[in-house]
């Protein structure tokens, strides 16, 4: 049975993907920061199943930032695949803790492709990248040869993680792929997300839990995709025959008020009733023309994104619902 190894396993892509790698027969091991925090809940349902936890999913305990765990982990469990999903994704939040940020998504890809060169068995390495790499691009949209042009600090940590990867790639073969991942929501979103937070907060106005919902720019626009399709990228680009790098992304944009006017709808509500501007969710610095052009994607690997952005919208606004029911 091939064997794959996720960091960030416990996210919102690691969940997807490992229970897409579990029904293609493969066995999963995850890393998990040893934390005061247990939640798990993306994957408690494969945790309370006997025939899968503890036979074909396995977690570990490491951390990005400390490569003698990290190594020691690799070793034992040997893997043929590793996802490297983890780091600090939120781009708001990176403008606070920009030193954490650029250690955990700079520096820990770094050690990870250190160690992955050292191991005795080869294996192939996929590393998510960001469509926050390109910035405020000139061009629209994007493909694999568009500079990068970061304006976060979450940007930049990915910008250099990527071109590590690239240059680790050419410099000692190894078979490492850069997936640059344009924005990717469903209901496991993180709630500190723009997208969660509108669909939970519509749900929880609907329920009579909340009485309005503070944003900033909704004029903001987005390429968003559902996260189900781009982890099945993910597996697709280690299955292909040569390592590359690849957009995944819908190529179509939307706005923070498309999300609004749509996850409103689908409770019922007038969402001009409830929505207000409050200047504290205003960004430093915001990325434009952010679109991505997946045709590489399409052509090598056979990917298209089949979740339109109406039906992650409705379905996330659902799941608020259903959870708080």
């Amino acid at each position: 049975m091939p064997r794959a190894l996720i960091t960030g396993i416990t996210g919102q892509d690691g969940s997807y993907l490992c229970e897409l790698l579990l029904s293609r027969d493969i066995e999963v091991h995850g890393l998990v920061r040893r934390t005061s925090s247990l939640d798990r809940s993306r994957l408690n349902h494969l945790f309370s199943d006997p025939a899968i936890y503890g036979r074909r999913l396995f977690l570990h305990y490491a951390d990005l930032d400390d490569p003698t765990t990290l190594r020691r982990v690799l070793l034992k469990v040997a893997p043929d695949q590793i996802y490297h999903l983890a780091g600090q994704s939120h781009v708001g939040l990176s403008f606070e803790i920009p030193e954490s940020t650029c250690e955990m998504t700079a520096m820990g890809t770094l050690r990870l492709l250190e160690i992955i060169r050292d191991l005795p068995k080869p294996v192939r390495l996929f590393h998510a990248s960001s469509s926050e790499i390109f910035g405020q691009p000139a061009i629209c949209p994007q493909d694999e040869n568009t500079p990068c042009a970061p304006v976060n600090p979450y940007g930049c940590a990915k910008a250099f993680a990527t071109q590590m990867v690239g240059v680790y790639r050419k410099a000692f073969g190894l078979f490492a792929c850069n997936g640059i991942m344009f924005n990717h929501e469903s209901p496991r979103r993180g709630e500190n997300f723009v997208t969660r937070k509108i669909c939970h907060a519509a749900a929880a106005i609907k329920r009579g839990l909340q009485k309005e919902l503070p944003l900033g720019d909704t004029s903001a626009r987005r390429d968003w995709g559902h996260a189900r399709d781009y982890v099945r990228g993910m597996m697709l680009a280690l299955e292909h025959d040569q390592p590359g790098d690849y957009i995944f992304a819908t190529g179509q944009l939307h706005s923070v008020q498309d999300v609004v006017e749509r996850a409103f709808a689908t409770v019922g509500l007038d969402w001009r009733e409830y929505v207000r501007l409050d200047p504290r969710f205003m960004r430093v610095a915001e990325p434009s023309n952010l679109a991505g052009n997946a045709a590489r994607a399409k052509q090598i690997l056979g990917w298209e994104p089949v979740i339109s952005f109406d039906e992650m919208i409705i379905e996330m606004t659902r799941a608020e619902l259903a959870a708080l029911a």
